[in-house]
């Protein structure tokens, strides 16, 4: 397969340069995942990186390669389908209705 060296931003990672596989397209994962052992023997700690461009051709606005950020937060990302429910907020009804004592 195919590789490409693509600079991380941010969180430990920052300021490396790693070869990461590209798919099909020629494009690197949109999210990058790197386990980190705990060195008391627990579960593995996750870095996760989200590709951004690195930067843009000033004539057409192309896409001139690929970096990773640093995402403290570290969800894990997908499809947001129109049908998906929207994360809950705490204090929030769970049928996302109007609450019954205030009507």
């Amino acid at each position: 397969m195919k590789s490409e060296d693509t600079p991380f931003e941010g969180g430990p990672m920052d300021g490396r340069v790693l070869p990461v596989l590209v798919g099909p397209t020629g494009h690197p994962p949109k999210i990058y995942r790197i386990p980190v052992p705990d060195p008391a023997g627990g579960p593995p700690t996750v870095l996760v990186y989200r590709r951004v461009p690195r930067g843009y051709s000033k004539r057409l606005g192309l896409t001139q390669g690929w970096k990773y950020e640093y995402d403290p937060e570290g969800k894990g990302g997908g499809p947001k389908w129109p049908w998906s429910k929207p994360g809950t907020r705490p204090g929030a009804t769970p049928g996302g209705g109007p609450d019954d004592a205030d009507g």
